[in-house]
């Protein structure tokens, strides 16, 4: 028997710490490769940690509710292994990711876990059969967050190909794979194009601006973790941590660096809501919520193409201020949670049917209500729609999400007396805001993106041109 200790890797591409939760283990305890030890919490989301090798559970070295830095010892489990003396798993001496496996045969090495070097000569487990289907997906190179999704989307890991740098399996290889296997095709968005990004030089840089306050700002709902100042219990702390710091961090940068523009305009929606009504009793659209956030992701998209500078973002480079224009949508999606506010997006949104878009909708907003949005899930956005009317509020000025150039809210949608052809009439009523970069865009092309999103909106026929 050997004892491998496994160390809290970096789950989240660059985040440095994270918060024990809960674990789904107790010393003595039996488990097998890729059981879920622990549930972590890190600045942008919860995360089950799968365990790297089988054996039995020895110690648990750090009790829950404490934060621990990547690199930090989590665990010890005992397992058979051919080579005496103990082994570490995440990260080596040097900071490297160290070995998962004590022993060639013992099981597979998983990317965040396994060495740097031998990462290299790993590639995709050729075809194997279904009885062998879950151990050869444990020989693919993948993140837990990829596995995780994966399994949610019902893919086997062992036939999706890799393009990541090192052979492993990236999050848009998993979502290529699912969207290959679907046959919907409706109303598909125009080509954007083989050039992906454009970068145009600011000529003059913009000066940094006033310096951020160091205090952190925001609320949400939290679980005391101090007890209150006095015996009567008028006042409670609440540590600022996890997402909530994260979200607290990034708004601040974005109000103090980003001088927000924002413009709204009131839109008629009740042929929105009839074509919301229709796809409920599509047949093609059975077993997927469908809601009018719906049309309006595709409605932002499409403008998008229309104004690419909403879809770009301000970049402060070595060289000077560059606006870095995006010729695709990785669409955000702001979700209020339990633990804070999360913008997870859908990558590539501008190459989903109606269908497929839907499906990542409903995907990610289960996801960010059950607290398993992952990190990857949350970065590389480039627009974003907050759904302030499921609070039942109009309209809103919010802030850009920290990368971004523009944020678009959609309010409430109810019915109102409206003028149609010279006579009063009740209609659906909506809406529209937006806050936009404007060191990025300025107010006529702010107004017609807006614009295009209400048309969408009062239209949804104009998809189709």
């Amino acid at each position: 028997m050997s004892t491998q200790t496994f160390v809290l890797p970096d789950v989240g591409e660059g985040l440095t710490e994270a918060e024990i939760v809960a674990w789904h283990v107790a010393p003595g305890d039996t488990v097998a490769v890729n059981d879920v030890l622990v549930e972590i919490e890190t600045a942008k989301s919860l995360v089950e940690l799968p365990s790297p090798f089988a054996g039995t559970v020895g110690e648990l070295l750090v009790g829950e509710g404490t934060t621990v830095n990547v690199g930090a010892p989590i665990i010890t489990i005992a397992s058979k292994a051919d080579a005496a003396g103990p082994a570490t798993v995440g990260q080596s001496e040097h900071g490297a990711p160290a070995d998962s496996s004590a022993s060639e045969g013992e099981g597979a090495v998983l990317v965040g876990y396994g060495t740097g070097g031998q990462v290299q000569s790993r590639r995709r487990t050729p075809t194997v059969t279904a009885g062998e289907r879950v151990a050869a997906s444990v020989g693919v190179a993948a993140k837990p967050p990829i596995r995780k999704l994966a399994r949610d989307l019902g893919v086997d890991l062992a036939a999706v190909a890799p393009s990541g740098p090192a052979g492993e399996v990236t999050r848009d290889d998993v979502v290529k794979h699912a969207s290959q296997a679907s046959v919907f095709r409706n109303i598909e968005t125009p080509e954007w194009g083989d050039v992906r990004e454009e970068t145009i030089p600011v000529a003059a840089p913009a000066s940094a601006g006033p310096a951020a306050p160091s205090r952190s700002v925001g609320a949400g709902t939290f679980t005391p973790v101090n007890p209150a100042p006095d015996a009567e219990g008028r006042e409670e702390t609440i540590a600022v941590k996890g997402v909530r710091k994260a979200v607290a961090s990034g708004m601040v940068r974005s109000a103090y660096t980003a001088p927000h523009v924002s413009v709204w305009t009131d839109v008629d929606a009740s042929r929105t809501m009839e074509l919301v009504k229709r796809l409920k009793t599509s047949p093609d659209f059975a077993d997927i919520k469908v809601s009018p956030l719906l049309i309006m992701a595709r409605a932002v998209i499409w403008a998008a193409r229309r104004t690419p500078m909403v879809n770009a973002a301000w970049v402060d480079a070595e060289t000077g201020a560059e606006i870095r224009v995006r010729r695709y949508v990785n669409l955000g999606i702001a979700a209020a949670t339990p633990r804070g506010l999360l913008v997870p997006n859908i990558k590539d949104a501008q190459d989903l049917s109606m269908r497929e878009l839907a499906r990542a909708l409903e995907r990610l907003t289960v996801a960010a209500r059950e607290g398993k949005t992952t990190p990857a899930d949350q970065q590389h956005g480039t627009i974003t729609i907050t759904n302030i009317g499921v609070f039942g509020m109009d309209a809103g000025t919010p802030i850009i999400n920290p990368g971004e150039a523009g944020i678009v809210a959609l309010g409430t949608i109810r019915q109102k007396p409206w003028v149609v052809d010279g006579e009063v009439r009740p209609r659906w009523v909506t809406t529209v805001a937006g806050s936009f970069d404007h060191r990025v865009i300025d107010g006529d092309g702010m107004s017609r993106f807006i614009a295009d999103v209400a048309s969408i909106l009062e239209e949804p026929a104009l998809l189709l041109d």
